[in-house]
């Protein structure tokens, strides 16, 4: 029964360890599934492209995800394999029916868009649904919101931002939850362009430009022609359009130089290949237990062995165990995808359903539960049915030598793989605190971002005047960008003193004479704006690296030469937006109230969050009753910078997590039949005195040199990776070695919790327990 109940307990180890590692593969597939199947909603997905501008300055190219508004139709035009060609301008409009008010995204857009992004109507039909530049099309969603039905809505009016109302023209189908472009709403283009004589020339990149390509043809070929559009048209060779497949997306959008280098199929990678670690490691886990109860199994090979068994025969058998046990390791693998799914949607902000009416996620969960059925029953099939029922019988050349050396690499190659993932998750943590802790150039705390729309502009002074009497904020400003992004930005300027200045990218806000101060940025040199902006309309404030563009001397008082003559008035410290994780590009401060885009108030510290916002909203809904009272936090707005590397912080963790536990299974088990094969020899040591101390580290040594084994080969290969890793971030930590001290610690740790269990256990046993003869 004794030897039963062990059995038993190494049968359920085995499988934990298998469920765990199928479990864990099998959530990285559907997110890998999710990930790769972006935009494939997309009909002739392989035809469709967008089209972004890369433009050249010092001598590399920089690529922007915006384009003129005629580039479209001089694609359609000049290039005979451009079957349809249209444009998106994304805008937020509050609608209005009824009593229902909503705050929409979506876009303008040109008739061509319903057919490249495939877009199926409910209601109405392409070809008609921008024959009036009123009309509007809408998603499902935004119906139901507005109407509580998508049915008989054809016709209605939409009341637009105090405007002359839109009449829908056509209600279209929800995007998928996995596409890049999504819908809420479309207009016409011509809405939009038909008072902004801009939108016509070449001198503003603002829209998202598409084309479908005729079937067959050569992607290569025409993407050699789109380069040469804007060079012909604007007698321009340091901008170029090319072609960005659709299947690129969400996948490959990182540029480098003009060049795809990457993107979201990094992550795709790597998860792709901790999947593959943890089932290794959970494959690993079976062997060692296996092989370790092969001296138990001795027998039985003997027997049958002696009774006419073939070696293929003995093979079959054991392989049938280790597909039954990878089964059942299976099926409890289904069931926590059940009860966890839940959890990782939540974490990775996806809705993953697991599906296994879908063949393609039943075939992976079969296919996976062969793969680990098969390798990881493989080498203890052949060693098993190796044995010589002779040598057996006789207790000659016991198995277990060579298993021996096996387990205790297999040991080893298990504590590598749980010792990188412990320095990753340490090093990826530290990294994005570094970057979180990295000095703003200004003050992100208590200050709320408000969306600027309808009367704010125009009430602005009234609006500020009212804010600074609720005695509960310090500051409020305007900012015609967003404070994280990167803003309008132009070159061809010039200024005195510096070289190549034609050459050279610049960032452009049009602030509040407050903005400065409600930031909390620095002013290094010179002053501020006066609170009347006209008497600094032609005065601008720029930042450090700007001003290091000069040369040497102060900057204060030159002249920057743009549509006008501009004088410098003051300097401001560098501060972070765009790239987050670079280094600080050069911007220009103008002073000026129309363009802005958001509102920036900054609250006293110490006052209850909930109060002032309600003070704010109430300040808002007098001056700017027709829309509803949206805002954010800059410290929040900058926690969604790190959104990506969080993610990759919290699946490194929770992976390392289970492949840490799989292996503490394997070393649960091997350290209770370590202490089984060596309990004679503890009962002897104890009747010769040794205490309960000295039992455990006679137990815990054996398989302390074997962690130290891991941590010194696992020491490097986790230095080269992660500082490959790290030289993607241009502000960057330094691996120092503590970190690798404390991961060492941490596998100790863990390895001394495992089997001191067995070990005291064994060490307090009665000795003539243990000396007794079978």
């Amino acid at each position: 029964m004794r030897n039963i109940r062990k059995n038993q307990g190494y049968s359920i180890l085995n499988i934990t360890g298998l469920a765990l590692g199928i479990t864990s593969a099998c959530l990285i597939f559907l997110w890998v599934e999710n990930e790769t199947n972006f935009d494939s909603s997309i009909p002739d997905q392989e035809r469709v492209f967008y089209v972004p501008i890369n433009q050249k300055y010092k001598g590399e190219w920089q690529t922007f995800h915006a384009s003129p508004g005629p580039l479209a139709a001089a694609l359609k035009k000049e290039i005979p394999e451009v079957n349809k060609a249209g444009r998106l301008v994304n805008a937020n409009l509050l609608f209005k029916v009824g009593d229902n008010i909503i705050n929409s995204n979506g876009h303008y857009a040109d008739t061509d868009i319903f057919e490249i992004f495939g877009l199926s109507f409910i209601e109405g039909n392409a070809k008609t649904a921008f024959e009036n530049l009123n009309s509007i099309v809408i998603t499902e969603e935004t119906a139901e919101k507005l109407f509580g039905t998508v049915e008989g809505i054809v016709g209605k009016s939409i009341f637009v931002n105090n405007s002359p109302p839109l009449q829908i023209s056509g209600v279209i189908e929800d995007s998928p939850a996995n596409v890049t472009y999504k819908f809420s709403w479309l207009c016409p283009f011509q809405h939009y362009s038909k008072e902004n004589s801009w939108t016509q020339t070449y001198d503003n990149n603002f829209v998202d430009t598409f084309v479908k390509l005729i079937p067959g043809a050569d992607r290569i070929a025409v993407d050699n022609k789109v380069r040469d559009i804007l060079p012909l048209l604007t007698q321009d060779n340091k901008q170029e359009a090319f072609l960005h497949s659709s299947k690129d997306w969400h996948l490959r959008s990182k540029f480098q130089n003009g060049v795809i280098v990457g993107g979201a199929i990094e992550f795709v990678q790597l998860f792709s290949l901790i999947a593959i670690i943890i089932l290794l490691i959970a494959c690993i886990n079976f062997m060692n237990l296996a092989t370790a109860r092969s001296e138990k199994k001795a027998n039985e090979v003997g027997v049958r062995k002696a009774l006419g068994s073939s070696k293929k025969i003995l093979i079959a058998q054991f392989l049938t165990e280790s597909m039954m046990t990878a089964s059942m390791a299976a099926g409890v693998a289904v069931l926590l995808l059940y009860l966890l799914l839940p959890y990782f949607n939540n974490l990775v902000e996806r809705d993953l359903t697991i599906g296994f009416n879908e063949p393609a996620h039943l075939i992976f969960l079969i296919g996976i539960t062969l793969v680990c059925g098969i390798f990881a029953g493989l080498y203890p099939a052949f060693y098993l049915s190796s044995f010589k029922p002779l040598d057996i019988f006789k207790r000659i050349n016991k198995p277990g030598g060579s298993a021996v050396s096996l387990r205790k690499g297999l040991i080893v190659t298990q504590f590598i793989f749980s010792i990188v993932f412990i320095i990753s998750t340490l090093i990826v943590f530290l990294q994005i605190q570094h970057i979180k802790s990295r000095d703003l150039g200004f003050n992100k705390e208590n200050v709320v971002q408000i969306p600027v729309n309808g009367n704010i502009i125009k009430n602005y002074n009234s609006i500020e005047e009212d804010m600074f009497a609720l005695g509960l904020v310090q500051n409020v400003s305007m900012n015609s960008s967003e404070i994280f992004s990167s803003g309008s930005n132009g070159s061809g300027l010039s200024w005195q003193g510096g070289i190549e200045t034609e050459d050279v990218l610049i960032r452009y806000r049009w602030i509040t004479s407050n903005f400065i101060e409600t930031l909390g940025m620095e002013i290094v040199e010179g002053r501020n704006f006066s609170n009347n902006s006209r008497n600094d309309s032609l005065n601008i404030i720029i930042t450090q690296s700007f001003a290091k563009l000069m040369g040497p001397g102060s900057a204060v008082g030159r002249i920057v030469t743009a549509d006008k003559n501009y004088t410098v008035i003051g300097v401001v410290k560098d501060y972070v937006y765009g790239d987050i994780y670079g280094p600080s590009q050069p911007v220009m401060f103008l002073s000026g109230l129309d363009e802005a885009s958001f509102l920036y108030v900054r609250l006293k510290p110490g006052i209850p969050q909930g109060m002032v916002l309600g003070s704010l909203q109430k300040v808002l809904k007098r001056h700017n009753p027709a829309f509803p009272f949206e805002y954010t936090f800059v410290d929040r707005v900058f926690q969604t910078k790190f959104k990506r590397e969080i993610l990759i912080s919290k699946l490194s963790q929770i992976f390392a997590l289970i492949a840490i536990l799989i292996s503490c299974l394997g070393l649960f088990g091997l350290s209770a039949f370590t202490a089984e094969q060596r309990k004679k020899e503890i009962g002897i040591r104890k009747t010769l005195g040794s205490s309960v101390l000295n039992i455990w580290r006679l137990l815990f040594q054996e398989f302390l040199f074997l962690i130290l084994i891991a941590i010194i080969i696992a020491v490097p290969i986790a230095y080269l990776l992660l500082s490959q890793w790290l030289q993607g971030f241009a502000y960057r930590i330094d691996m120092n070695f503590w970190v690798f001290i404390i991961a060492g610690a941490i596998a100790i740790l863990i390895a001394l919790l495992t089997i001191s269990f067995h070990a005291v256990k064994a060490a307090k046993n009665n000795p003539s327990n243990n000396l007794r003869t079978e």
